[in-house]
C-alpha cells in the first residue's frame, strides 16, 4: 500500500546545505589540521545530502525505496528533498486512455464478432502500480483485453429477446465493462475511469448473412407497426361512421370496408381508386 514519505521543502534544504559547505570551508582555512577533518566530514555530508533533491511536476509521484527497501512515496509538486542515497522512480497520476486492438470473439450467440474499446484510467496507488504488479501498463493493456474478450462471450450482438443485454447496448455494457475492469486492475493500484465500446461489428465472413437478417427482422418490425396503426384506423372510422349517423352497413359492407382500407393502408404501392357512381349497395 502506498504511504507517505518524508520529505523537505528543497529550496531549504538547499539554503542549510550551502551555509554548511561554507562553514566547513571557512573552518578548513582558518582553525588548522582540526578544521581541515571538520570541513571534510562536512563536504561529505553536504554531498550525501545533495543525492536527496527531486524535482515533481504536477500530477506526477515519486516512489522512494532506500537500498532496495520502499520508504514512501511524495506526490507533491515542486522542488522537493528526501532521504539522501536512495532511487527515486517517477509514476504519472495523470489520466490516460488506450484502445485495445480489434479482437476476433464468438458472441453468446457462437457468431463471430469484431470489437474493440477505450480504457480510461489513472494511476491512485503508486506503491501498488510499482511493486504489486511487474509493469502496470502492460497489466492494464492484458487485463483490458481479457475483460472485453469475457464481455463478447457473454452478451450478444444483437438481441431478440426481451430483457437480455446485447453488446449494442452500450450505456449497460459500459457500466459492466467498467466494473469488471476495475475489479481487475485494482490489484495494481489503478482506477478505471471508463471503458467504452468503440468498434462492434459482424466478422466479414458472417456480416453479409447477419446483414439479410437484420434487414428482414426490421421489414417485419415495419410492417407490424403498420398493421397496428391500420388496424387502429379502421377501427376509428368505422365508429366515427355509426355515432354520427352517416351511413348504415351492415356486416357484408364492413367487412368489404375493412377489407378495402387495409390494402389502401398497408400497401406498399400507392392505390388507385375506383368511383362508383351508381348506389351503395350496385
Amino acid at each position: 500500500m502506498e504511504r507517505r514519505a518524508f520529505r523537505l521543502n528543497g529550496f531549504g534544504v538547499l539554503l542549510g546545505l550551502v551555509v554548511a559547505a561554507l562553514a566547513g570551508a571557512a573552518l578548513a582555512l582558518t582553525a588548522g589540521v582540526g578544521g581541515i577533518a571538520v570541513g571534510v566530514v562536512v563536504a561529505v555530508l553536504v554531498a550525501v545530502g545533495l543525492t536527496g533533491f527531486t524535482v515533481i511536476n504536477p500530477n506526477e509521484a515519486r516512489v522512494i525505496q532506500f537500498f532496495g527497501r520502499y520508504v514512501g512515496s511524495v506526490s507533491q509538486d515542486g522542488f522537493q528533498w528526501v532521504l539522501p542515497l536512495t532511487t527515486k522512480r517517477r509514476i504519472t497520476l495523470r489520466v490516460r486512455n488506450f484502445e485495445t486492438a480489434k479482437l476476433k470473439v464468438n458472441d453468446a450467440d457462437g457468431n463471430p464478432v469484431e470489437i474493440a474499446a477505450v480504457v480510461v484510467y489513472k494511476v491512485v496507488d503508486s506503491g501498488k502500480a510499482s511493486f504489486a504488479v511487474d509493469d502496470y501498463e502492460e497489466y492494464v493493456a492484458i487485463q483490458s483485453e481479457a475483460a472485453v474478450r469475457h464481455l463478447a462471450t457473454t452478451h450478444p450482438y444483437d438481441s431478440h429477446e426481451a430483457g437480455r443485454t446485447s453488446l449494442r447496448d452500450g450505456s449497460e455494457v459500459a457500466a459492466e465493462l467498467t466494473a469488471e475492469l476495475g475489479e481487475r486492475t485494482d490489484l495494481a493500484g489503478v482506477e478505471v475511469v471508463e471503458a467504452r465500446i468503440t468498434h462492434l461489428a459482424y466478422a466479414p465472413e458472417i456480416a453479409q448473412s447477419m446483414l439479410v437478417r437484420q434487414q428482414a427482422a426490421q421489414v417485419v418490425a415495419a410492417r407490424t407497426r403498420i398493421v397496428e396503426g391500420a388496424v387502429g384506423m379502421v377501427g376509428l372510422a368505422l365508429e366515427r361512421l355509426a355515432e354520427q349517423g352517416v351511413v348504415e352497413l351492415d356486416e357484408e359492407r364492413k367487412a368489404a370496408m375493412v377489407s378495402n382500407l387495409l390494402v389502401v393502408l398497408c400497401g406498399d404501392k400507392a392505390t388507385q381508386p375506383v368511383v362508383n357512381t351508381g348506389t351503395l349497395y350496385a
